[in-house]
């Protein structure tokens, strides 16, 4: 009997997936709650599935010689070597979809803690102060601009129709808005947009798109909210225009560094950090399961796979998310 091929889990994935990818044509080593021990089984993989805490790097690739498949159960694939991967003849499969639903509804509740200055009206509650003054502006009218239009900002826009939120998107590798959401160059973009919202993919060709000279062309009293990778923020640029008031708000999910260590930035009252917890909903986390696990099933069967490395440059997915 042939020797059934070995699929490595390094990071913890859906239970649920983790069962249908044991009933496949294949033999699954859990490898997640031992991350210093990944190491003894990468010679043996097949297959490897990862989140963020494993970095694919090309050194780690080395480890594996058997290595035919890379499988993120995630959206980005900046953790992962595609350079080195592509080279070795490994393909690398994602799951983009998965965390559609979860990153846009914590967008738009950053919009709204933002725009309603929600956070510093709970502070001074807690603390015996009662506060009831004019605060905040509504979404309703308000400019949210989309730097990368990609499927999380689309499924953004549409959940910000019914507030009466006007939307325009920056993507040079959209030919056309596939929706009512117009199409403008960044510049325009930073000029008119009350709240700017980053959904690009980190390349070395967009790091710090949002720099010093980004920020001084945005709108006075503007708001900023990534939820998309760090690096493509210039962090002390931003704290320097949040202290010039320039800027009168961010909402930051994710960091240059990760964890942060920009405590100046974490510590300003004008800022609400997260811990990079987009995804990390159970249903997020449960659809990135299932998604990639299905397609490890299908290059298991010799199957086309449907989410690959080389999709992420056509208009659905384009260079900048």
């Amino acid at each position: 009997m042939a020797e059934l091929p070995v699929v490595v889990i390094a990071d913890p994935i859906d239970r649920a997936a983790i069962a249908a990818l044991e009933a496949g044509p294949c033999r699954v080593v859990d490898a997640s709650a031992e991350p210093g021990r990944l190491d003894d089984h990468l010679p043996g993989a097949w297959g490897l599935v990862v989140r963020s805490r494993t970095k694919v790097t090309a050194e780690l690739i080395a480890k594996a010689p058997r290595l035919a498949l890379i499988a993120r159960a995630g959206v980005g694939l900046d953790s992962v070597d595609v350079a080195t991967a592509r080279a070795r003849g490994i393909q690398v499969v994602n799951a983009p979809a998965a965390a559609t639903a979860s990153v846009a509804e914590l967008s738009v509740a950053l919009y709204l803690l933002l725009r309603r200055e929600l956070l510093p009206a709970v502070a001074a509650t807690r603390a015996g102060r009662w506060e009831r003054g004019v605060r905040g502006h509504e979404l309703a009218g308000t400019t949210v601009g989309f730097v990368g239009y990609g499927r999380i900002a689309r499924a953004i826009a549409a959940r910000l129709a019914p507030f009466g939120t006007r939307t325009i998107a920056y993507d040079p590798f959209l030919p056309a808005s596939p929706d009512a959401t117009p199409l403008v160059g960044l510049d325009a973009l930073l000029a008119e947009a009350e709240i700017v919202s980053v959904h690009a993919e980190l390349t070395e060709q967009n790091r710090h798109l949002l720099d010093a000279a980004a920020f001084a062309k945005m709108r006075p009293g503007a708001y900023l909210v990534n939820v998309a990778r760090g690096p493509l923020v210039d962090e002390q640029a931003l704290l320097e225009a949040l202290r010039s008031g320039r800027l009168a708000g961010a909402a930051l999910d994710v960091f240059e560094t990760e964890p942060p260590t920009r405590r100046e930035l974490l510590e300003d009252p004008r800022v609400i950090p997260t811990p990079h917890l987009g995804a990390s909903t159970a249903e997020g986390q449960r659809r990135a399961g299932e998604d990639v696990v299905a397609e490890v099933l299908r290059a298991l069967r010799g199957e086309p796979p449907i989410s690959h490395a080389g999709a992420h440059h056509g208009p659905t997915e384009g260079g900048l998310r």
